[in-house]
């Protein structure tokens, strides 16, 4: 009898506990959740999967520095019309922006059968990651500062937040609920290698953590420990506070991804690994977690001479390196992986090779770009990842990158458009010089010169000059010009007190110093040349580095020598698992490609610089190449030789004037025209989508 008194006990014990728990659980909404391989989105009342396919917006626009957040509501409507016509189904933000951006979206998607889905972004302050190194230092003011700015996050897609106005910081009123269109959570950046290593040596003790929604493995690091709580914390907050659930995952990129590369040449490039792996999902946290990564066929090194990713042979036939690293990277995880970035470049400067496929990161048309870009999504679409988020949506004038960043002016950036930098062209969507249109494209078309362009006028031969944020546009008519016979030479002088008054072993003498010289053969063989005392590469790579060897001339003014004009590729290189050196790399940038430069063009190339027209040829030199650091103040690299690199001066005007050479043409001397420079604060530009855009469009109408 006791027994059995015992026995409804405990049963009605177990009932009311039951009860307790179906009467007290909370009621999630969730509207995305993790598949097996898959993000789902729940629809028709049912989660159903869906392939993310969209792109990365940046923050600003052509003017302005992304802290400003200068983006209207209208253009971010505008945009993301122009991205769901591209049958994308996704934008990834990287941080809290302005509420145009939320006002946007929910005003756009209140009209669509479809939704634009989003990801949001919580970045961490890099000035903090450099000073503290370390995400426990400074009484955890890295983790304190994360965790507020992703509560922020949570209220702001919420529609519920009033952000102070901080400088760098989105500020405003966060009014409209966006949350049932937010697919999940990329928090973190690219994490530093120090930064994770630092933080895992002052931190070893730390236990893995256990929490309502997340925990860790027990082999977690410090560092994951860390993402862990974060997780927790952001989950924990928008669970309390609006009864939402999402997925979440953190931001990773190959330098710290979770695989061992052993040829990679630099250290720091395969040190320490961060891997969501150990990071795992509570049975409360229903949405669950995911992968995500940022991958490019250019660098790391490894993906150039990793040994098995070079013999990695694709389904047609090909070597394929990218699809070699993500079918590992697949085969390590357990849950959905997002290519949270990848993409090229079509910009007319390079700073890395793809050595096997030729998916290099610049000097890119944007036709080939729209190809590149769709190779390596259907990679990823075929190899089983969650979603594809091509980096970027537009173009970002304020970029910089490693082999250019040392000729211009960090704080003029955003005011002019240098083509010669490859970070500021992985846009779908150009931002072009002029309100309408450029005032200028090398496409044989007089109509867009007048008179009033004439610099130089020499028996019934002229030479004309315009120029706008990006070029210097040059035409020449001139009837003794036979493009498939002769050669023609164009000397610019830019700066005082230096150039060279000839070309040496030639009859050609100049009536002003010339700085630079264009040498037109034909159409394959034709480029800007820099006098040696004036090459700002030779000097920074013998002087200030040591890559390549000095020679006898290179500190002699007027020497007559004129160098070709080159990019750095990469520095010498050690293959730890070939034992092989490899030597420092570069390319001639200075050399010219011939074509029709007018998007409106049925030939349009983007990467032309120069067009002949029977007797007129018309050019268009980035601004770079005449070593201007900062156009839109007027501003060039001064005398490099004498003073502290570098140093900028202002000038006011340059000097043109040119020389058709035949094979009997006697000794010449240059007469020069002058040019007036123009400033500005703000550029005039207007918005065009590349070729790659239509390209993308067609493909992504063909995946789901």
């Amino acid at each position: 009898m006791k027994k059995y008194i015992l026995i409804v006990i405990i049963m009605l014990i177990s009932a009311l506990l039951l009860i307790f728990f179906v009467f007290n659980k909370k009621e999630y909404h969730i509207y995305s959740k993790v598949g097996n391989d898959s993000i789902q989105v729940l629809k028709d009342n049912e989660y159903q999967d869906i392939f993310l396919k969209g792109v990365n917006i940046g923050a600003t626009k052509p003017g302005f520095f992304p802290g400003e957040l200068a983006i209207t509501k209208n253009e971010y409507f505008q945009w993301f019309q122009m991205i769901k016509d591209m049958n994308a189904n996704t934008v990834r933000v990287y941080t809290i922006l302005s509420p145009n951006f939320y006002d946007a979206l929910y005003d756009f998607n209140k009209d669509q059968e479809e939704p634009l889905y989003f990801m949001q972004g919580v970045w961490i302050n890099e000035d903090d990651i450099v000073d503290i190194l370390d995400v426990y230092g400074q009484d955890n003011k890295i983790i304190n500062n994360f965790i507020s700015d992703s509560k922020s996050a949570v209220d702001v897609i919420n529609g519920n937040a009033q952000l102070p106005i901080r400088p760098g910081f989105a500020s405003g009123s966060y009014t409209k609920d966006v949350s049932m269109y937010m697919v999940g959570w990329l928090l973190g950046l690219e994490w530093d290698p120090g930064f994770v290593i630092n933080t895992n040596e002052n931190n070893f003790e730390k236990i893995p953590f256990q929490g309502i929604y997340a925990y860790n493995t027990p082999d977690s690091s410090p560092f994951e420990i860390f993402l862990a709580e974060i997780a927790e914390e952001i989950i924990s907050y928008e669970v309390d506070t609006y009864n939402n659930m999402r997925p979440l995952s953190f931001v990773n990129w190959l330098t710290t991804d979770p695989l061992s590369h052993p040829n990679e040449p630099f250290v720091s490039e395969d040190e320490v690994s961060v891997d969501v792996e150990h990071i795992k999902a509570t049975e409360n946290y229903e949405a669950g977690f995911f992968a995500s990564y940022h991958i490019y066929p250019y660098y790391p090194e490894f993906m150039n001479y990793s040994l098995s990713y070079s013999n990695y042979i694709d389904n047609d036939g090909n070597i394929n390196p990218y699809k070699g690293y993500l079918e590992d990277l697949k085969n390590h995880h357990s849950m959905p992986i997002v290519v949270g970035e990848f993409g090229i470049p079509s910009s007319r400067g390079k700073a890395h090779d793809a050595l096997y496929t030729g998916f290099n990161q610049g000097n890119i048309s944007e036709e080939m770009q729209g190809e590149m870009v769709v190779d390596l999504a259907h990679d990823i679409y075929e190899s089983g990842y969650a979603g594809a988020m091509i980096f970027s949506w537009q173009d970002e004038w304020f970029k910089r990158t490693w082999n250019t960043n040392q000729y211009d002016l960090s704080h003029r950036r955003p005011f002019w458009s240098n083509i010669q930098t490859n970070e500021q062209y992985f846009g779908l969507l150009a931002f072009d010089p002029g309100e309408e249109s450029r005032v200028s494209y090398a496409d044989g078309d007089m109509s867009e010169w007048s008179n009033q362009d004439v610099i130089l006028t020499q028996e019934n031969q002229d030479i004309s000059i315009k120029s706008d944020a990006r070029y210097l546009y040059i035409l020449i008519n001139d009837q003794n010009f036979d493009f498939d016979t002769d050669k023609l030479y164009i000397a610019i002088d830019t700066l005082d007190g230096q150039g060279n008054d000839h070309i040496i072993d030639t009859n050609i003498s100049f009536s002003r110093d010339a700085d630079f010289v264009i040498e037109i053969n034909d159409e394959d063989d034709s480029r800007i040349l820099v006098d040696q005392y004036y090459d700002a590469f030779q000097y920074l790579h013998s002087y200030r580095y040591t890559y390549l060897e000095k020679t006898m001339i290179d500190n002699t003014k007027n020497s007559g020598v004129f160098n070709s004009m080159n990019l750095a590729l990469s520095y010498p290189l050690y293959l730890p698992e070939e034992e092989t050196n490899i030597p420092f790399q570069y390319y001639e940038t200075g050399k010219l490609v011939y074509g029709n430069a007018n998007p409106s063009s049925d030939s349009y190339n983007s990467l032309s610089d120069f067009y002949v027209n029977n007797h007129s040829i018309e050019l268009q030199i980035p601004w770079q190449l005449l070593n201007f650091t900062d156009p839109s103040t007027k501003s060039i690299m001064s005398d490099i030789k004498t003073n502290t690199w570098l140093t900028s001066q202002m000038i006011d005007s340059i000097h043109l004037g040119w020389a058709v050479v035949k094979d009997d043409t006697d000794a010449i001397n240059v007469q020069f025209g002058s040019y007036l420079l123009s400033s500005w604060e703000y550029p005039v530009y207007h918005e065009r989508l590349k070729q790659s855009y239509y390209i993308i469009q067609s493909y992504f109408e063909t995946i789901d």
